[in-house]
């Protein structure tokens, strides 16, 4: 996708089965946008395995001797999942809106 940092396709021959995508600034502060894993084949690892793909990209492209901040939205039912990945929440509210690009 145009305009992603860094993206991860996985396939089982030429099928997709996950893909994880993330944005960022290549300095301080990076956004896991989608991670998406084919109910079928959730359990063996891929999204683990996909994280793991984004959290290296952002080691070896983040400014070094900083601490990197990484952000993501996680429906309900995912929490644990990420929580089992290191990442923790807060009690902060997201806004949101959607907004029509005028060209």
């Amino acid at each position: 996708m145009e305009h992603t940092l860094f993206r991860i396709s996985v396939f089982d021959g030429d099928k997709i089965i996950g893909m994880a995508r993330m944005i960022g600034d290549m300095g301080l502060d990076y956004y896991i946008k989608d991670v998406v894993v084919i109910p079928q084949y959730q359990g063996r690892g891929i999204g683990r395995m996909m994280i793991n793909e984004l959290l290296d990209f952002i080691k070896h492209n983040g400014i070094d001797g900083t601490g990197i901040f990484v952000e993501l939205c996680a429906a309900p039912d995912k929490v644990p999942f990420y929580e089992k990945l290191g990442f923790d929440y807060n009690d902060a509210r997201r806004m949101k809106m959607m907004c029509a690009a005028e060209k």
